[in-house]
């Protein structure tokens, strides 16, 4: 009996996996498309802008047709905007604070100014014995604590092969705490709304360390190099594909696609420094390809939990694609190493035989030029190499660059309705161009479909759903007071994060008699809305890609005005927007980017998006990329006419120069100020 049951029960199992195994096989491939997940979204446009960047260069002359226009590019995402890059720089005022002799070489101390009282500690190893210019390398610091002594190994070397070496400070770290992680760890998003980079301090910083080994009697200066790890190696990258006098370079473990980046999580790791403001949406592979032909070496460690080793492959595939179109595949090197985010013997030694092969012109094998020496009778102590001795020149303003490094616009003086329009005109075009540029280059099908409708008749509600781009299908609550059979205006009612289940109908009671109300959920709000403890990777993964929160809202508030305005009871010349708090920056940017909006209605809306959030990214999210280089919230408010402003309220003292506008411009009574919705009066 028991062996008939076991019997039984074997063919049991064995058809039903047969049966599974045949269900499993005419199954779908499973998809991993999940609408409506900002994940999903940030992810997919990630790779994107990895794959696309350099997609549409097939020959050297359709790279060179785009190289000046892409370098000028790069130059703004890094915040080089109001520095002298070009022509008369300010002088170096080098100071030199002490010299020490070591075996073979010497250890000038020395600190400069890049700009007027924004000083940079340095350390100038220069060998003995020079007899003629000889080759120099920058060397740029990683993110330690201790910067020049932890890695005062690397000068060293440098000098006993030969070469003049700068190693300089980061403004984060050692002899001067600026800060590299305003995002990162102090809510300082507004930084993405500066288009300020700490990474492009530090680029400039190394242009002007440049110009100081240039100055130098002991430097060939049409012979230098730059390499550097971590922090160090983005700057690699950076330093030159910004300064042509770089005629090799070496990162390492500094850059992989942003694909990885977001994708993989891993720019969670990664300092503010570490990606350019992406307003023209590249990858590093971008930054790289500007380098070419000179020499370029990627080295990366293939277990570094910061750059995956497989998207640092495809970052140098990207490059050396370009490189073999000038015919130059053997300057572009890939060197991979074992173990974690970190140099290793095999980096170190190829990149002294890859600089003194370029730079001297000799062939030296990676195994006999010799490694680092980090024994401790080797490094000299933090006393030793110190530039200020625990006291930084009183001016200086590195603690505080991030505040004067480049120009925000101030509220411009507008006196009648002809300067109004010229200067809309120029803030239309420059947002367009370097805040909302991830928008869609062509608008998608709005695919309009209706989800749920109540009390047929006059009257009701009725939920639509829509497209506004791929990857996301949002809905709009449209609450009908009439019969639909003619054209009514509607107001717009944007709901906001987070609030409660009747606030925005208490918000929005005492409408006009005649006017609609529609209730919207832009992404991130009500039935699309993530966790908080996801904000701050969103807002940080959305800038690497080239847009924010509140620029993905303001596109959304644009679709759901299109796509009101294609219902048929729906007057669309007579649709307006009303929004509170973060929500009404996104009002004010939707109406003046649309153009033909009625009114727009605002209540508490923020002083400024100059402005510091929550360290950890929770709450507003009101930064747009680059925004203030040209505008601010209260400033667009006083730009909307035709559009009717109403303030709702006791506006911040800041939307005095909005209601001035109007008046200024003859229309004053386009500009309110009510206490409540029920005292509009359209």
């Amino acid at each position: 009996m028991i062996k008939r049951s076991i019997i039984k029960i074997t063919v049991f199992v064995s058809f039903f996996c047969i049966f599974l195994t045949a269900s499993l096989a005419d199954a779908p491939e499973p998809t991993f498309d999940q609408p409506n997940n900002i994940r999903t979204y940030l992810t997919k446009a990630a790779s994107k802008i990895t794959h696309d960047s350099l997609s549409n260069i097939k020959t050297l002359s359709d790279w060179k047709e785009v190289r000046d226009e892409r370098y000028n590019q790069f130059i703004e995402m890094m915040g080089l905007t109001d520095v002298p890059l070009q022509g008369e720089r300010p002088p170096l005022n080098v100071q030199i604070v002490g010299t020490m002799q070591q075996k073979g070489y010497k250890i000038v101390k020395l600190y400069y100014e890049s700009l007027p009282d924004l000083y940079v500690p340095a350390d100038l190893y220069i060998p003995d014995n020079i007899t003629k210019p000889v080759p120099a390398v920058l060397y740029v610091c990683g993110h330690s604590r201790t910067q020049k002594v932890h890695y005062q190994a690397h000068p060293r070397k440098w000098a006993q092969l030969g070469f003049v070496c700068l190693i300089i400070e980061t403004i984060q770290w050692h002899e001067v705490l600026g800060e590299h992680w305003g995002c990162y760890a102090r809510g300082w998003f507004n930084w993405y709304s500066r288009g300020y980079n700490p990474g492009g301090v530090e680029l400039w910083n190394a242009i002007r360390g440049l110009d100081l080994l240039c100055q130098r009697k002991e430097v060939d200066a049409s012979r230098l190099g730059v390499t550097g790890i971590s922090g160090g190696g983005s700057q690699s990258f950076y330093i030159a594909a910004a300064d042509p006098r770089i005629k090799v370079a070496a990162p390492v473990c500094g850059g992989c696609t942003l694909e990885a980046q977001v994708g993989q999580h891993v720019l969670d790791g990664h300092c503010d420094c570490m990606m350019p403001i992406n307003t023209y949406l590249i990858d590093f592979h971008d930054i790289g390809a500007l380098v070419a032909p000179r020499p370029f070496m990627i080295a990366q460690a293939n277990r570094d939990g910061l750059n995956p080793i497989e998207s640092t492959r495809q970052t140098y595939q990207y490059i050396n694609n370009i490189y073999d179109l000038y015919g130059a595949g053997e300057n572009c090197v890939f060197v991979e190493t074992p173990g974690p985010h970190s140099y290793h013997e095999i980096s170190r030694t190829r990149i002294f035989s890859f600089f003194i092969k370029h730079l001297m012109g000799k062939d030296v094998p990676p195994e006999e030029v010799g490694d680092i020496d980090e024994s401790d009778s080797a490094m000299l102590s933090v006393e030793e190499l110190s530039i200020y001795n625990g006291k930084p020149p009183e001016d200086d303003r590195t603690t505080t660059i991030q505040d004067s490094f480049q120009t925000m616009a101030q509220p411009p003086v507008i006196k009648n309705m002809a300067e109004l329009l010229i200067h809309k005109k120029k803030v239309k075009h420059f947002l367009k161009e370097k805040t909302f540029r991830a928008f869609p280059a062509v608008s998608g099908e709005l695919d309009i479909k209706k989800e749920y409708r109540a009390h047929e008749g006059s009257g009701g509600n009725v939920v639509y759903s829509f497209t506004p781009e791929d990857g996301y299908r949002l809905k709009v609550d449209c609450k009908w007071r009439e019969e639909q059979t003619e054209k009514k205006p509607v107001l717009l009612v944007l709901r906001n994060p987070g609030e409660g289940r009747w606030d925005s109908e208490g918000f929005a009671s005492g409408t006009p008699d005649g006017w609609n109300r529609a209730y919207f959920e832009a992404r991130g709000i009500g039935e699309t809305s993530w966790g908080q403890e996801l904000q701050w990777h969103i807002r940080r993964a959305a800038a690497w890609t080239g847009r924010t929160i509140a620029s993905m809202r303001v596109y959304d508030v644009m679709r759901c005005v299109e796509a009101l305005r294609s219902l048929p009871n729906v007057d669309g010349e007579r649709i307006s927007i009303a929004a509170r708090g973060e929500m009404a920056v996104i009002a004010l940017y939707a109406a003046l980017m649309d153009g033909g909006i009625h009114t727009t209605i605002i209540q508490d809306a923020p002083a400024t998006q100059n402005a510091a959030s929550q360290k950890d990214g929770r709450g507003e999210a009101i930064e747009m990329l680059n925004c203030l280089r040209i505008t601010d919230s209260p400033q667009v408010a006083g730009m909307l006419y035709p559009t009717k402003l109403v303030i709702l309220g006791k506006p911040h003292e800041n939307y005095n120069w909005s209601t001035q506008v109007y008046t200024k411009i003859n229309h004053s009574q386009d500009a309110s100020i009510i206490n409540q919705m029920r005292d509009w009066k359209p």
